[in-house]
């Protein structure tokens, strides 16, 4: 199947409809999306009664490494209507999680960290470093339930309903993880060709419905505008090479924020 950029997926017919399988890579392990399949299964069984999510199957290992498999999700990637995805994540941060997820960076030392670690990995930091933004928010405390990797690619649109497909980097913490993530110039531009525009995170924002974590993700947006950027960055060293003009989009969005 198409569509995955760290992990290949096969899609076949089983005796309850078609079936996905999904080869995990062991290669370059991300420093900031996971890639861990016991998670993955953990929390496809917690979601499957709640329609949002694909309902696993099983899990294997083969001769090549560690699979899950799970039921197809017919449909098509998300392009439009971020008030949809903005109510879907506020349902899923409602959710209580399956114990044992990795805990997210939390408050704005904790994420400036993650992206300093970023950057640590990469061969040239060109002026990355200078831009670090001067932050102190505290940590939320949170334990909302994470997807941890919400970009277009992973929403899927069915006849029914808009789902979440991708489960290997879930986690626990504060939402605007999440948040950050889908709305990150880089992502958008990575895999629907172009940012969000300013109405499109406002629709999004009045789908969430909650001002506290708007006002915190806003507070918090430099931070993760930085950590991205890092990303980024390590992307384009890692033979990615459409990640050059994502990072043009998020440096934008972080020295933006920064003058905000």
């Amino acid at each position: 199947m198409a569509g995955g950029r760290t992990n290949a997926t096969w899609r076949g017919q089983g005796v309850n409809g078609d079936v996905v399988v999904k080869l995990y890579s062991g290669t370059r392990r991300n420093p900031l999306f996971p890639n861990e399949p016991d998670a993955e299964v953990k929390v496809l069984e917690a979601l499957a009664p709640l329609g949002f999510a694909p309902r696993s199957v099983f899990a294997f290992r083969s001769g090549i490494g560690r699979c899950v498999a799970y039921r197809y999700l017919p449909g098509d990637m998300w392009r439009h209507d971020t008030r949809k995805v903005g109510r879907l994540l506020r349902r899923l941060h409602g959710i209580a999680p399956p114990g044992g997820l990795r805990r997210c960076p939390d408050g704005s030392a904790a994420l400036l960290d993650h992206a300093k670690r970023i950057l640590s990995r990469c061969r040239q930091h060109g002026d990355l470093a200078r831009l670090r933004p001067s932050l102190d928010v505290s940590p939320s405390g949170k334990t909302a339930f994470l997807h941890g990797d919400v970009v277009p690619g992973n929403l899927i649109v069915s006849e029914s309903a808009l789902c979440l497909i991708d489960w290997q980097c879930p986690g626990i913490g504060d939402p605007c993880e999440d948040i950050a993530v889908f709305l990150s110039p880089a992502m958008q531009k990575v895999y629907r060709g172009a940012p969000l525009s300013a109405a499109e995170i406002e629709r999004f924002f009045e789908g969430y419905d909650c001002a506290t974590i708007r006002a915190r993700y806003v507070a918090l947006a430099p931070a993760y505008h930085w950590r991205m950027a890092a990303y980024c960055q390590w992307q384009t060293e890692n033979g990615q090479p459409d990640y050059v003009e994502a990072l043009r989009e998020e440096r934008a969005a972080l020295e933006s924020s920064r003058a905000a």
